[in-house]
Order: C-alpha cells, then sequence, then structure tokens
C-alpha cells in the first residue's frame, strides 16, 4: 500500500506539472478574462505627470499583461488651436499589443487626443509643436486612438489587439493634444493630460485596426440649412471585419454616418451625432467588408448662423468630416491603418436609405458595456442576408429588415389581429378564418349582428415555427366569432379577446373543452366589473400572473384581474397635467414592461403611447410622434439597450395621411431611433406586433391576411466551426481559417484559401460536405509558435523516465516475492510507453496617411494643426485628464463581430 500511494502521489505531481506548464505555455488566465483584463494604474496626481511609466497592475494576477502612461509632462499651451505632441518609445522590442485605452483628460482642457504609432517620431525628448511644419513623425504614422468630448474609455474584445513593437513597423508611441480655448489657461496651471494603454505580452488571434474616412472638399455655404460631405471608396483588401466606429465634426455637424455597400444593399455600420461624446460606439452586429465592396460616409452639416463660407481645417472657424471604423482581420493579413478620401459620386448616394430622427444617444456610463456585450471575436460568412438599410445604433436592435422568404410555405389566414410568442420561441398566430370585421358586424349599440353565421369554423390559433414558418399545432375551432387579442403566461396558456362575445378567455395550449377562465358575458356589451366592450388585448405580468384588459372599442378603460379572473382595479388615460387629460380613443394593444413593472398602452384613434405603473395605474409617461399619423395600432417592448418599444401605426380615420411603417422607439428619450416596413409591399393595416429575445419582428396585418417577419441581424442561425461562429447557410463560397491550430490536433479541419494579391477572393472554395451539420464547437486550440521553453511532451517524457524505473522496481520486487515468472513477465511487457499503466498516462507594413501635404495644397484650407496628420479640429470644446492620443478617439470596442453581410 505504501508504495502504491508513492506512486500515486508521483502521478499527481506528474499531472500538476503537466498543467501548469501547459497554462504557461499558451499564456491563458480564463479567470482573468472572466473578471477584468487588467487593473488601471495611473498617476495618482498631477505633479506624478513629469514620468512615464511602464509596470504592470497592482495584484496582477497574468505576467504577461502591463500597462504604459503616455502623458502631457505638464504644459501650458500659449495659444488656442495649440496642437503638442509627446513621444513615448514602445516598452519593448518584442511584439505586444494594446488591448485597452484609458483616456485621462477633461473636455474643458483638451479638445481632443490622438495616439499614433511610429518608428521616428518628430522629438524623442520632451513635448514639441506638432502643428507646425516640424509635424508628427519623421515617417508614415499610423492612427491607433482618438479621444473627444469626456469620451469613456476604450477595452478591446477580447482576443483583439493593436499589434506594437517586435516587426510592426511601431516603436513609438506618439501623443498628440489639441487644446482649443486658451482661456482654460488663465490660471497658468500645468497639464498632464493623456491615457494609459494596458498592453499584453500574449499573442492575440486578431489585430485592431483602424480605417479612416475623410472628406477634404467640403464647403459650407452660409445660412445653408444642409450642405451633406459625401466619401466613398472601393475596399481592395483582405476581409475586415468593423467593431466599433467614431464621428468627429466641429460645431457644424449634424450627424455622421457609414455604410458598407455591397450588390447595390446599403449596410447601415453605425450613426452618431458628433455632437455627443466622440467615443467609438459599437458598430452594427456582423459586420464583414470585403475585396470589392465599397464604404461609403456621409457628414450632414448646416450652415445656419455663418456669414462666410466655412471651409475643411484644423481651427474653431473651419470644420471637419471623419468617420473612423475600428475593425479587427487575421493576424497574417493585418493592415493597422486604411483611409478613404474620395468624394462620393452624386449617383451612388442617391441610392442612401432615407433615414429618420438620429438614434437615442448611448450614455457614456453604459456604452462600455454595451460594446462589449455586442460582438463576438469570430470570422462571419460573407454569404451572410443583408442587414437593413435603415438606421439606428447596431448593437440595440435598431436595424430591422424584412426576411422575404418567410413563411417558406403561404400560411392561410384570414384577418390577422394578434400575434404572440410562446415559451418555446414559437409565434402564436390568433386569425378570423373566414369572418370579416364590416360595416355590417355590430349595430350603434355595439351588439354583434351576425351571430347565425356560428362561430369560426377554422382554427384561429396557430402555433408556428419562427425560423420557416411551419405550422407545428393549431386549436380555437368552432369558438370564436371575431378574435382580437392574444397572448402568452409563463405556462403557456393563451389569454385571448373576442370583441363580437366581448370577452375574455384564458385557454389551455393544450387541448381542452372549456376555457381555464372566462371573463364578462357573452354577446352582451357593457361598461361595469362584470362586462366589456369589444375588449382588445390582454397583458400578463409573468411574476404574479395578474392580467390587464384594454378594453375597448366603446369603453376606454384598462381593467386589472387576478390570474384566476378576480376583478382587481382600473383606470383610465392618463395626462401630467390634470386639467387637459384626453380619454383614451380604443385603447388597442397593451406591453407589459417585466423589467420596469410597467404597463403601456397603444391609444389608436389618439395616435399615442401611454404608460404606467402597472401596479397602481399611476400615469409615467405619453409618445406621441407627427410619424404616427394619428394612429397607433399596436405595441411591443423589448428590455435590450435601456428598453425599446416596437410600434406600427395605420390610416387616420380624419384623413390624416402618414407612411404605414414601423417603427422602434427608445423608451427612455422617447425618440424614434428606425423604421421600418416590408420590401416589396406595403403595409395595409398592420394590426399587432412582436418582439423575440433575439430582436427578430413580426408583424401580423388585418387586411392582407399576412404575417411579416422583419430581422435586425443578431438573430440569424449559427453554427460553430473551429472556435468561429458563421452563418449556417447551405454553401460557403470561402473560408477564412485562423492558423491557431497545432497540426497535431487537426480534426475534420477546413483548408485555408490563400488569397492572391487583389483581387483577393478570385479563387473561391466549396465549404466541404457536410461541415455545417457539426453544430458542436471545437475549441480554439493555441498556435505552437507561440509557446516559449521545453515543450510539455519533452518534459513529460522527463519526469516519465524515473517514474518508469519506480515502477520497474515495483514490479521486480514482486516478482521475488512470488515467484510467478509467466506473470510477471507479462506485466513488464504491458508497462511500457503506449500500454498499460504509462499507456493511459498519454491520453501590411504600417499604413500611413500625410495628411498635411495634401492639405496644404487645398484652397482657402487653414494648415494650423494638420501638419503631418492631424484628424483632430477644434472647436473650443476642452476635455479631462486622459492618457491616449490617437484617431481612435473615446471608444467602447464590443466584442468583434460574427458575421456580416
Amino acid at each position: 500500500m505504501g508504495l502504491m500511494g508513492g506512486l500515486f502521489h508521483c502521478l499527481l505531481t506528474l499531472g500538476l506539472l503537466s498543467q501548469s506548464h501547459s497554462l504557461d505555455s499558451d499564456g491563458s488566465d480564463g479567470s482573468f478574462y472572466r473578471f477584468k483584463r487588467y487593473q488601471e494604474t495611473v498617476p495618482s496626481n498631477p505633479s506624478d505627470c513629469t514620468t512615464t511609466r511602464s509596470r504592470q497592475p497592482v495584484g496582477a494576477v497574468n505576467p504577461h499583461n502591463f500597462s504604459v502612461h503616455v502623458h502631457m509632462p505638464g504644459v501650458t499651451p500659449k495659444a488656442s488651436d495649440s496642437y503638442l505632441c509627446m513621444a513615448v518609445p514602445v516598452p519593448t522590442k518584442r511584439d505586444v499589443y494594446i488591448v485597452d485605452f484609458v483616456p485621462h483628460a477633461r473636455m474643458d482642457t483638451a479638445h481632443h487626443m490622438l495616439l499614433f504609432g511610429c518608428q521616428t517620431p518628430v522629438s524623442t525628448s520632451g513635448y514639441w509643436d506638432c502643428g507646425s511644419v516640424k509635424g508628427i513623425c519623421g515617417d508614415e504614422a499610423s492612427i491607433m486612438y482618438a479621444w473627444a468630448r469626456n469620451a469613456p474609455p476604450t477595452k478591446l474584445p477580447k482576443d483583439v489587439g493593436f499589434k506594437v513593437g517586435g516587426n510592426s513597423g511601431i516603436t513609438h508611441f506618439v501623443l498628440q493634444i489639441h487644446y482649443g480655448n486658451i482661456k482654460a489657461f488663465e490660471d497658468k496651471h500645468k497639464d498632464c493630460s493623456g491615457l494609459t494603454l494596458q498592453m499584453t505580452t500574449k499573442r492575440q488571434q486578431f489585430i485592431a485596426g483602424i480605417y479612416l474616412m475623410m472628406s477634404m472638399d467640403t464647403i459650407i455655404s452660409p445660412g445653408n440649412k444642409v450642405t451633406n460631405a459625401d466619401i466613398a471608396c472601393e475596399y481592395d483588401s483582405y476581409p475586415i471585419y468593423p467593431f466599433a466606429f467614431r464621428t468627429h465634426t466641429h460645431h457644424l455637424g449634424k450627424e455622421v454616418i457609414g455604410y458598407r455597400i455591397r450588390n447595390g444593399r446599403w449596410t447601415l455600420i453605425g450613426r452618431q451625432s458628433p455632437q455627443l461624446p466622440q467615443a467609438f460606439y459599437p458598430a452594427s452586429k456582423d459586420i464583414e467588408v470585403k475585396f470589392g465592396d465599397t464604404l461609403a460616409s456621409r457628414c450632414v452639416f448646416t450652415g445656419e448662423g455663418r456669414t462666410s463660407k466655412t471651409y475643411i481645417g484644423g481651427t474653431a472657424n473651419d470644420e471637419m468630416c471623419n468617420y473612423y471604423i475600428m475593425y479587427f482581420m487575421e493576424s497574417k493579413h493585418a493592415t493597422p491603418f486604411m483611409n478613404c478620401m474620395k468624394p462620393g459620386s452624386t449617383e451612388l448616394f442617391r441610392h442612401m436609405p432615407v433615414l429618420p430622427a438620429l438614434p437615442v444617444p448611448v450614455e457614456s456610463h453604459d456604452m462600455m458595456s454595451r460594446v462589449m456585450s455586442g460582438h463576438k471575436t469570430d470570422i462571419p460568412n460573407e454569404n451572410d442576408s443583408p442587414q437593413t438599410t435603415t438606421p439606428g445604433t447596431p448593437d440595440y436592435g435598431y436595424f430591422l429588415e424584412e426576411v422575404t422568404g418567410w413563411p417558406e410555405v403561404k400560411l392561410q389566414l384570414g384577418q390577422v389581429s394578434g400575434l404572440a410568442l410562446d415559451s418555446f420561441g414559437n409565434l402564436v398566430v390568433f386569425h378570423r378564418g373566414d369572418h370579416r370585421w364590416g360595416v355590417n358586424s355590430f349595430d350603434n349599440t355595439a351588439r354583434y349582428q351576425q351571430r347565425s353565421k356560428g362561430p369560426i369554423q377554422q382554427s384561429t390559433i396557430l402555433v408556428v415555427d419562427q425560423v420557416k414558418g411551419e405550422i407545428l399545432k393549431a386549436s380555437g375551432r368552432n369558438t370564436f366569432y371575431l378574435p382580437h387579442g392574444i397572448t402568452t403566461d409563463k405556462e403557456n396558456n393563451y389569454w385571448v379577446t373576442d370583441v363580437a362575445l366581448h370577452q375574455v378567455f384564458k385557454l389551455s395550449s393544450q387541448p381542452r373543452d372549456v376555457p381555464l377562465v372566462e371573463l364578462g358575458e357573452a354577446f352582451t356589451p357593457g361598461s361595469d366589473r362584470l362586462h366589456f366592450c369589444q375588449p382588445t388585448d390582454v397583458a400578463v405580468d409573468p411574476v404574479t400572473g395578474n392580467i390587464y384588459v384594454s378594453d375597448g372599442y366603446c369603453n376606454s378603460r384598462i381593467m386589472k384581474f387576478s390570474a384566476e379572473g378576480r376583478y382587481l382595479s382600473e383606470w383610465g388615460a392618463g395626462s401630467s397635467d390634470r386639467r387637459k387629460r384626453k380619454p383614451f380613443r380604443i385603447p388597442h394593444s397593451l406591453a407589459y414592461l417585466p423589467d420596469r413593472q410597467e404597463l403601456c398602452v397603444a391609444d389608436r384613434e389618439n395616435g399615442r403611447i401611454q404608460c404606467f405603473v402597472a401596479d397602481s395605474g399611476e400615469f409615467l409617461k405619453e409618445i406621441k410622434k407627427e410619424e404616427f399619423g394619428g394612429e397607433v395600432y399596436a405595441i411591443a417592448y423589448s428590455p435590450h439597450s435601456g428598453g425599446l418599444i416596437y410600434a406600427v401605426n395605420g390610416e387616420s380615420a380624419d384623413g390624416y395621411s402618414s407612411p404605414i411603417r414601423g417603427f422602434v422607439i427608445d423608451y427612455s428619450s422617447k425618440d424614434i431611433v428606425n423604421v421600418f416596413r416590408p420590401v416589396d409591399q406595403e403595409f395595409k393595416m398592420p394590426h399587432d406586433i412582436v418582439v423575440t429575445p433575439e430582436d427578430s419582428v413580426f408583424v401580423g396585418d388585418a387586411a392582407s391576411g399576412s404575417v411579416f417577419k422583419f430581422t435586425s441581424g443578431n438573430s440569424h442561425r449559427s453554427v460553430k466551426k473551429s472556435g468561429f461562429e458563421v452563418e449556417e447557410l447551405e454553401e460557403i463560397k470561402t473560408i477564412i481559417q485562423t492558423n491557431l491550430r497545432p497540426a497535431a490536433h487537426k480534426a475534420q479541419t477546413v483548408s485555408e484559401v490563400q488569397p492572391a494579391p487583389p483581387p483577393i477572393y478570385q479563387q473561391q472554395q466549396k465549404q466541404p460536405p457536410g461541415e455545417e451539420e457539426k453544430g458542436k464547437p471545437e475549441k480554439t486550440k493555441p498556435d505552437p509558435s507561440t509557446r516559449q521553453g521545453v515543450s510539455p511532451a519533452l518534459m513529460t517524457t522527463l519526469l516519465l523516465i524515473p517514474l518508469v524505473l519506480v515502477v520497474s522496481v515495483a514490479v521486480f520486487i514482486r516478482w521475488r516475492k512470488s515467484r510467478v515468472y509467466g506473470d510477471t513477465f507479462d506485466m513488464i511487457q504491458d508497462v511500457k510507453p503506449g500500454g498499460g499503466i504509462l499507456g493511459k498516462l498519454k491520453g501590411k507594413a504600417v499604413g500611413g496617411l500625410n495628411l498635411g501635404n495634401f492639405l496644404a495644397t487645398h484652397k482657402g484650407y487653414t494648415r494650423q494643426g494638420f501638419d503631418r496628420l492631424n484628424t483632430e479640429g477644434s472647436d473650443h470644446e476642452k476635455e479631462e485628464d486622459y492618457t491616449t492620443d490617437s484617431e481612435n478617439e473615446e471608444y467602447s470596442a464590443p466584442p468583434a463581430p460574427s458575421s456580416s453581410s
């Protein structure tokens, strides 16, 4: 027993040593990433800013991580619109990666910061005036980060970094700060603005870069309400995957927007007002830009308030039009900086989508969390279905496009009155079969006049697969006369209303002869607690089970009942001014907001949405927009992005016309952040709407008897292959395979496409048969080339030698004691590598841009601040102390995209 105990301890020690070495070899630290990649370390007070330090974070658990502080050494600019630069060497000659940017600056001090990378900065001792002829770098400078307007810190997605040092061509960081208004330094204080670079020596699978789009020739005429600056270039390099964007103008800029154009389809990358914090905002999910695509950008300016022409330039009296795209790409093809300054043609931009109001701004305090939760560092499939051409901030489910092939088999429906989702994610459709609500359906007391027709003989409740549109289950025969609203509870029961019966029912999703709950009196309208008058919809509190009924066409109230149908309370329309309270005119649709415990009502004929505290009926807010055209038919709610209300309008009875369409509304700001409509036909009478947790939207149209499906691009089906999430399509023409898998562990790998010089993707390759059906992801394996020191195999072998000796001695002793020669011989034969006990143990060159020389030839251009490379101008705003300067300004980078189209 003692000998076997010793053997067990040897094996345990061997396992621990092997595991320890394995972890050291790949440099991974899962727990470190799960909680936070770095602990910020910054100068504790202004006097510290005279030194630049490179050190590991306090209490760091990963030896690969360290931070570098880049900041001004206590400067006092002497004039407004001063551009000062400071160079700091990359602290190592080996390859290292920037994964976080933490700014330390204030808007009231610094107009903006830029961080450049290059080999030969103009100076390596102290700071210098880089707005003069000296410039920034003697060689080409690559923009790496940019900050303005108190933008929050920037964290790149996991496994993505800006490569510096080593053979990257970047040996120095150059911080440029534009100091706008000299009045900020009336007290002669010294500024130490800058940033902290969080870095790692661990090899990153993907390399980050910046694609800068700039307008150079725009002239804004005085008094002009709108002047557009359009930029467009054909993309001619290896695929990039945008995960963040940033806009920059001066005071006259109203919005900046960027698109990818493929086969005539415009896909939004991102859109924002440059007057908000000029951070890097999350780009649309799953965008890929490949050879042959076109990148397009537009800046919208106003000349109102100006008395002379405004040109592109670097001072407060000039303007700028910059659109930054932060992307990642495969390391073997990495190009850290690209740019486009070509004016876009009028013909091209004639096809740019018509946009609604600007999307709601992202608050700086939660911008980073939204960015980091928005993307995965996965290579998308080039064949992904295109996203919508309508705008919004992509990570928030704003972009909606009709799925034109849905359903795959046409559904035979009557007037579609209600939609719901069950707990399995299936769509539930409530329709009227061969019954129609017409002018003769009711008399002037709201009594149904067509009882002689009997109930609807068709199945009125259909459970439909939301992916293909196949009918999974049907029920509701011979029960209803004029179905209206439907919803489901947590037990998958159906709560429905029938306007002809003037009743509300709770029905089991399983076949039953009688309803679980029946409210109201059949065919008898009324306004007391026991009666309804054409009730329209039901909402359910998923926690308490309480239900809310909108009642209805001839009553103007919301009624609250327990899950068992016991009356609790009721209320009418609300108003912030009780003297101007306007009653409901057909409360037509309800949406329960579970994260807020609120109830919102689509007040149809008043063309508004009102929201209340669900428990008490206390009025909270009203959303009323001209775009609704006086009618709001239905609403739905998604808790994503702080709360989004989805709505559809309809034709107004008073003749006021407005396009019939769907709307995405930010709950907090009440702004419309997107509109959507079918591609090949128009809405006729969109009667109900529902949104899935994956941001797919379904709209039921009563007039056409159809259901439309829209997707946001976030809800695609996918499979995982070699650690990357890609679209599940029938054919993949081009497969990009990273070189992260050791040859010894390649199992069912996909052959790598090695593109030739542009055109890069002329050689296309089919996906191996059956690869898509493998739904199980493989673990991404570390590149053997990144391992250092003694290989695990060699160490294991060395450790096994003494173990073999120990086992051999034990066998010999046993043999001597037992004298069983034959058995001993067999045992020794088994104790060898591969069998028995031991067998079981085995088990581009940096891109650049010289704007100074280019702009100096531009008529009317002010050279100030643009020598060598300066792309950020001044509008006399100021910012906080920070530790970053780069064209990758303030951005919260979302985990990288998984697919695009």
